[in-house]
């Protein structure tokens, strides 16, 4: 038994989503103090936050006005994914309901920069598309205008600098995006990226330039171009010059201020943030910029960059193994942070808490497979401990996507389960993000089971390992990263001592079946298509494989699930019982793809830590 119990780790508190607002002299973030992401402000770092919001329901973002004491924020319903658009005063505390459609999505695309209009995608007219809406902040629901019908899933990605065009983004995969501008006067959409429709293309986190002629985005676009890459487009010429590589990882992403040119731009290394912080030059050559020292900031994980006025400063959030999640701001020219919010550990002394490694294992045909692996406290990298003869338990914790990555952020339950002794495995199988467009095509369609015998390297891996006991070995994963779980245990049933499925698949023919309108064709994208490769898929569904476990099972669910509905957790609780399978199934009826409340996942985590002793 640990320390602390279960409601002690996860009354461990984050604090993200910082947006300084007009004036730089206020920032907004989201806290989970009350047990579900709620807005909160404060005007200093460290005083005492305010806390804005006080709904049951999660935040999922918050962006102050550029001009005005206002922000938007968003919010769904039992996690059902239809987010709605709310307006705070933050003078008055008043609340209004912008979109008032709660059967639709709506999909935040930014403030204009006058602050007299937003911009938002919205799948209102049709469930299965995105179409793009213009709104005057003061007005509400049927208001908005819609100023494009789309034909897929569009997303707003920003105001051009003069405020006479959005720039939409397109996507037909997570791997395969198209940008458009959009001319709001003249209604007329232009495509501007590159695209040969045989090849994969990636654009993303695309900017307006300060002059409004061109874009800085990420993509891997190019011959023989395996990550993704820091360039600008130019809007006449359309064409695309490389401003920074990624030295063989990926740019994520680029945050850039239009009015002075100031960016920070990040490298994702091996799952650690990598940033820099630089000034465009503004002058003929829209590639030139000067760099800034790097931030002082504590962990490995940072982002959500939020410029201040004038681009002097800049907020993000930042978190570590060891670090739970917190705002910083950053002084551009100097480099040195600042961390204004103060999120508790609930009482847990922050040094109790283990810092993971990260490993190479060699899959079955000779792929690095990376992961991080993390011993509980007392232990040293290759040393037995005290453990004798049996070892340490493992928690295999297989992230969902499957484009995805694992990163040494902090986990509260990742630190409860070291805390009672377990050893915590996190790999970063094949079709996993953060190591190119060829690592992560790997497990496409066909090849969906080599990330399957993936996990089974990474399990041998462990059997090799003086302080783990070869015998207690648990899968545990979510959403996709659930399929791993009822696939791994199918696959491979003598190396598993029990599995927990959190809103997994469990049938990729009715998944797709039942799945989102929206969501179809992009996950079709990923895995199979219901027309081409109805049979593959239901050849590797666990459900269709379900003979072959022999593991006890537990199954957990939200009953509003969008992305994985509720019956793909039905059908493999029955089939598995059927078979004699040891089985427990939990459906939390106010949650959807995950569990957001405190008191859902304090039930949730105490239900796996009971089913783990029992059967580990």
């Amino acid at each position: 038994m640990g320390t602390y119990d279960i409601e002690r780790y996860l009354n461990i508190r984050s604090a993200y989503g910082a947006s300084l607002g007009p004036d730089g002299d206020r920032l907004s973030f989201l806290m989970t103090t009350t047990g579900t992401p709620q807005v909160w402000t404060l005007s200093d770092a460290r005083e005492w936050p305010e806390q804005r919001t006080f709904y049951e329901e999660r935040i999922t973002f918050a962006s102050w006005s550029p001009e005005r004491p206002e922000l938007v924020f968003g919010m769904d319903e039992g996690g059902n994914e239809r987010a709605q658009l709310f307006r705070l005063e933050t003078e008055t505390g008043v609340i209004e309901n912008l979109t008032a459609m709660p059967d639709a999505k709506h999909r935040w695309g930014g403030w204009s920069n006058d602050g007299e209009r937003f911009a938002f995608a919205s799948n209102r007219r049709d469930e299965s598309v995105f179409d793009v809406y213009v709104q005057d902040r003061d007005t509400t629901g049927e208001d908005a205008e819609l100023v494009h019908e789309g034909d897929g899933w569009l997303s707003v990605g920003g105001w051009s600098p003069d405020d006479s065009q959005l720039l939409v983004s397109q996507a037909y995969s997570n791997f395969d995006q198209d940008l458009y501008t959009f001319d709001l006067e003249s209604g007329s959409l232009e495509h501007v990226t590159p695209h040969d429709d045989e090849i994969d293309v990636r654009y993303q986190s695309a900017s307006w330039a300060p002059d409004g002629d061109g874009l800085y985005l990420v993509t891997d676009h190019g011959e023989d171009v395996d990550t993704l890459y820091l360039a600008y487009l130019d809007l006449e010429t359309l064409d695309l010059e490389t401003v920074v590589s990624g030295d063989g990882w990926n740019v994520g992403g680029i945050a850039l201020d239009d009015e002075t040119g100031r960016f920070v731009y990040s490298r994702n290394v091996e799952g650690y943030t990598d940033l820099t912080v630089g000034e465009f030059d503004g002058g003929d050559d829209p590639t030139a910029f000067e760099t800034f020292p790097e931030p002082d900031l504590p962990g490995g994980i940072s982002g959500g960059v939020s410029f201040g006025p004038d681009a002097e400063r800049f907020a993000l959030s930042t978190t570590g193994d060891t670090i739970n999640t917190n705002v910083f701001v950053v002084d551009v020219e100097t480099g040195e942070s600042e961390q204004w919010t103060s999120a508790p550990t609930a009482g847990i002394p922050p040094e109790t808490f283990d810092d993971s490694e990260l490993v190479h294992v060699e899959s079955f045909d000779g792929l690095e497979v990376p992961g991080f692996f993390t011993l509980p406290d007392g232990y040293e990298e290759g040393d037995d401990g005290d453990t004798g003869a049996d070892g340490v338990p493992v928690i295999v914790d297989i992230h969902g996507g499957p484009e995805s990555q694992r990163r040494p952020s902090f986990s509260s339950v990742k630190q409860y389960f070291l805390d009672r002794g377990y050893a915590y495995f996190e790999p970063n199988v094949r079709g996993s993000s953060g190591y190119g467009s060829e690592y992560a095509s790997l497990d496409d369609v066909e090849k969906r089971m080599d990330s399957v015998a993936d996990i089974d390297a990474c399990v041998e891996w462990l059997h090799d390992h003086p302080a783990v006991d070869p015998d207690r070995i648990v899968a545990m994963g979510g959403s996709y990263g659930g399929f791993m779980v009822l696939a791994a245990l199918t696959e491979y049933p003598d190396l598993w001592a029990a599995g927990i499925d959190v809103v997994g698949i469990a049938n990729f023919v009715t998944f797709l079946e039942n799945t989102g309108d929206w969501r179809r064709a992009l996950r079709e994208a990923e895995y199979g298509s219901l027309a081409e490769d109805r049979e593959f898929l239901e050849s590797i569904s666990p459900t269709n494989n379900i003979e072959s476990i022999e593991a006890p099972l537990f199954v957990l669910h939200g009953e509003n699930d969008p992305r994985v509905p509720v019956g793909e957790a039905e059908q493999i609780v029955e089939q598995a019982r059927e078979q004699g399978v040891p089985v427990r199934k939990l459906i939390f009826e106010d949650e959807g793809h995950g569990f957001s409340k405190l008191e859902n996942r304090i039930e949730a985590y105490s239900a796996i830590a009971e089913f783990l002793d029992e059967h580990v």
